[in-house]
């Protein structure tokens, strides 16, 4: 029964896994998407006077920078470039979750009805 259980939780952390690749990808085909067309709108290739571009500025090119930071950041946590603050986090978060519902577990066990 024991092996069933740990390919049932190798089952959900593959699958997990797998959602955080997937929105990373997600988030990068938006990113790609919208920051397209932003430039070329900015860029005025949308007008009908071709004569009138105007090519974009700092301004206009400070959403495209500073979401691929947060884009640059997404993909170095799904892609497990952790530091070692981030993975002394999460294994006390990790620890502390499982003691309270170890401390949970054992209060009902010592008296169901109170």
């Amino acid at each position: 029964m024991e092996a069933f259980n740990e390919d049932n939780d190798k089952y959900k952390r593959a699958k997990k896994r797998v959602e955080e690749i997937k929105g990373f990808y997600i988030h990068l085909t938006v990113y790609i998407l919208v920051n397209t067309f932003l430039y070329l709108s900015a860029a005025g290739l949308f007008r009908s006077n071709i004569e009138s571009l105007d090519f974009p500025r700092f301004g206009q090119l400070s959403t495209p920078f500073f979401w691929g930071i947060g884009l640059l950041f997404h993909g170095l946590y799904v892609f497990q470039f952790k530091s070692g603050f981030i993975k002394r986090w999460e294994e006390r978060k990790l620890k502390e979750f499982m003691d309270k519902d170890r401390e949970d577990l054992d209060k009902f066990d010592q008296n169901p009805f109170e």
